[in-house]
Order: C-alpha cells, then structure tokens, then sequence
C-alpha cells in the first residue's frame, strides 16, 4: 500500500470512529476476550499488530488525522460564515457583482478596488475609490447585501472627495499605497507585487488589472476594477 493509499485508509478509520479506543474496539473479536480476558490487554496487542482483523493504524497517526480532519472542517465552516453574500436574493448587477468577488478578496485571489459617485445622505455628491479587501475585513457587509444601508465611499477610503465641499482626501491602505501627486492622476500601487493600477478610464488600467463599468439602478456612477497579484505568498 502506496502512502496515498495509506493515508486515505486512515481518513476512512478515523472518520468512522470518535476515538482510538472505540477503533480498537471494533478490531476486538470474541474469541480474543475469551482467550486474553482482559479489555485492556486486547487494545495493548491490537495497537501493536499482533492482533485485530484490519488495518494497523498507530495512535499518534489516527489522534494527528482526527485533530487535521476537525481543523480543516472548522475552518470550512468559518469561511462560510464569513461569506455575508451567501444566501442572499441579489436584484441589482452591483450587489451580484461585490457578491461573487467576496470569497476571493477575503483570501487574497483578487484585490477589488471599487469606484463609487453619488449623493449621500445630505444630499451632496460624492465619490471615491474603496479597497475592497480592506473594507471587507473592518466591516460587516451583510447590512449592504441585504440591502438595509448602501455602500458609499467614506473620507477613511482609499480617496473620498466631496463635490460640494471640495473636500478631497487619500488614505494608503494595507494593500494600497495612494499616489496622488502624479502628472498621470490618481495612481494605486499594489503593495503585494508593486504593479500600479491606473484608474484613468481613457487609459489601459495596468498590468494583471482590469476595469469594469457596472450598470446599476444604486449609483450615478460605479466602476469595479479587478487586480491579480503573481506574485507568490
């Protein structure tokens, strides 16, 4: 039996039993107790080989396999929840489209940054460009897929400017250093592989970057740009 084969022996045995007794158990027959007398000793020579009427599998190797199983299975289940777009009836393209970049911003596949412009709570016209991965680690988005609040570019953005006020402000974030004193515009440099993403729309948005106007009936305007990093982490 191949390692491979192995391994998937020991999956098969670990999870059909809650613990290493109780498989130790199963590999007890009737005549063993009859002979030994003894429970104890009959797991002792099962655990090592000399009796029992399937696979041997050590201790250390079932108890390693049953802990990696468990983590494996509760990190399966945390993804899930963290997934605030699951199960949610999305109508509108925007929505959908944040929804289906959501796990891949979370583990860091494709880092989203999203371009927003329209009218606030007060009435004023506003826009910027959000970090999406960022947001999605200091925020609860389940009150913007479930349609209670919208998403709306905040002056702790990546940019926030305010047509009324003329209020422009630029923050770095963890996966963004802002460069805003460029002859070219308003340029995002990725911290991971160092690639520049141009949010210029009359120009190509940069390497491993692409740009995506978005029809949508909750905005004036958004634009969703996609970024893959190659570099290996």
């Amino acid at each position: 039996m191949d390692q491979e084969e192995r391994l998937t022996a020991v999956d098969n045995i670990v999870t059909q039993f809650n613990t290493y007794e109780d498989f130790l158990d199963s590999q007890i027959t009737s005549v063993d107790l009859y002979y030994l007398e003894d429970e104890g000793l009959a797991r002792q020579l099962v655990e090592l080989g000399y009796r029992g009427t399937g696979e041997v599998v050590k201790r250390e190797d079932f108890e390693a396999r049953k802990a990696a199983i468990e983590i494996a299975r509760l990190a399966e289940r945390t993804q899930k929840k963290t997934l605030t777009s699951a199960g949610k009836d999305l109508q509108d393209n925007f929505l959908k489209t944040l929804a289906v970049r959501e796990e891949d911003n979370h583990n860091g596949k494709v880092s989203t940054v999203i371009f927003i412009r329209d009218k606030n709570s007060h009435g004023q016209e506003v826009s910027g460009y959000i970090d999406y991965a960022h947001r999605l680690k200091i925020e609860d988005f389940e009150v913007y897929f479930s349609g209670k609040r919208r998403l709306l570019p905040k002056p702790t953005d990546m940019s926030f400017y305010n047509w009324d006020s003329h209020i422009a402000v630029w923050n770095s974030t963890p996966n963004y250093q802002v460069i805003a004193d460029n002859l070219e515009g308003l340029l995002f440099k990725y911290k991971r592989d160092r690639k520049i993403l141009n949010v210029d729309p009359k120009v190509p948005p940069g390497d491993n970057s692409t740009r995506i106007p978005i029809q949508t009936d909750l905005y004036i305007q958004a634009v969703i740009f996609d970024h893959i990093s190659r570099r290996k982490t």
